[in-house]
């Protein structure tokens, strides 16, 4: 049975297609496209062709926000649908972009092959009730579902995953740290298999600085910012989410390469805030999981960029961990060991595969 995932973000899409091999899964293509250019039928139908010598049998979406009901992977029905667009108000950047694929894909497919959602969120939905609550009135917290709900939730699957498998000695992979870091960041505690806490909260923003969102501020700050410069909630949101994090405090760019690459201040305190706040985050983690076993990175920053790496486990030898400088700058977009042998925390750069966990998600669901 050959699956398609589609992974759709804000601008992007990803397209991907296995077929199961015995316990493995075979990797048949995969594709990265923007997708304002080209209409989204065109962009399938040139795919499912160069890919695909018949339609597939299944077809798997990443879908960011499953909210308090959809926290498990789900067959795609009239009611599952209705409820990822009850909670694009939540997710307004990728649950309808994720609906308009659903509509392509069947369109291009035709209506008879089943859709399955993997939910980002789904991964965090048994986090500890003291991870997940905000300190607001729990009238408010129940009539509105205001919660920590966590995103990022295949790409720090994927990692864990992965390192299970590095790792066989340890107990459902023992105590990881792990980083997602691209455009968006996030950070999870997770215990054999099990997240304990994450970064990202009721939405994407709160948490580590990205490249263009602030991470997590003194709310006071924000109402004072409206009052004093007028800002409408939508202006607020727009700057908080695009106009902040790297790029707001360097003044130049969001991407964490040209500000490696620059001598101005504001960048070099960009890149040195950035690091800073994921190495509390590491302390905190700590604390929660009560020590680790592992620190794992992934997406593009935390695949590629060496020095940040480095830079954000900078003076946790007391903890156990401790870079190899040479096994860190050499590992760039490909997985390898960078810390020091024998040292009591292993850390890894891993290439995040969501894919693979959409396929898997998806055939497990269908009892294949």
């Amino acid at each position: 049975m050959t699956v398609l995932t589609v992974n759709a973000g804000s601008s992007s899409v990803r397209f991907a297609v296995f077929a199961p091999e015995g316990a493995q899964l075979h990797a048949c293509g995969a594709e990265r496209h923007e997708s304002g250019a080209v209409q989204h039928a065109e962009l399938l139908n040139a795919f499912v062709h160069r890919h695909l010598p018949t339609p597939p049998r299944l077809v798997a979406h990443r879908v960011v926000h499953g909210g308090t009901r959809l926290t498990s992977t789900r067959r795609i029905d009239a009611a599952v649908e209705a409820e990822i667009e009850r909670l694009a108000p939540l997710a307004p950047l990728h649950n309808p972009v994720a609906l308009a694929w659903l509509h392509t894909c069947r369109e291009v497919l035709g209506a008879n092959i089943p859709h399955v959602a993997v939910f980002d969120t789904a991964f965090y939905a048994q986090l500890p009730e003291v991870a997940t609550t905000y300190a607001l009135p729990r009238e408010l917290t129940a009539e509105l579902e205001l919660r920590r709900y966590g995103f990022h939730g295949l790409a720090h699957q994927a990692l864990w995953s992965r390192w299970r498998e590095l790792r066989p000695d340890l107990v459902d992979g023992g105590r990881v740290i792990s980083f997602q870091l691209g455009a968006g960041c996030s950070v999870s505690a997770i215990a054999r298999g099990v997240p304990r806490d994450t970064s990202m909260g009721f939405s994407p923003l709160e948490g580590l600085v990205m490249a263009t969102r602030s991470g997590d501020l003194d709310p006071a700050l924000v109402t004072y910012l409206q009052r004093a410069k007028g800002l409408g909630h939508t202006e607020m949101e727009r700057l908080l989410n695009e106009g902040s994090g790297l790029l707001g405090v360097s003044g130049v760019s969001g991407d964490m390469r040209k500000l490696l690459a620059s001598d101005d201040p504001p960048a070099r305190l960009a890149v040195d805030l950035y690091c800073y706040r994921a190495r509390k985050y590491v302390g905190a983690y700590l604390a929660v999981l009560g020590g680790a076993d592992g620190i794992l990175f992934g997406g593009g920053v935390g695949e590629n960029a060496a020095a940040v790496r480095a830079r954000i486990l900078d003076g946790l030898g007391w903890a156990g961990i401790e870079l190899d400088p040479a096994a860190n700058a050499e590992t760039t977009g490909r997985e390898g060991r960078i810390s020091m042998a024998g040292k009591p925390v292993d850390v890894w750069a891993i290439p995040v595969d969501e894919a693979r966990v959409l396929a898997r998600e998806a055939l497990a669901h269908v009892g294949v």
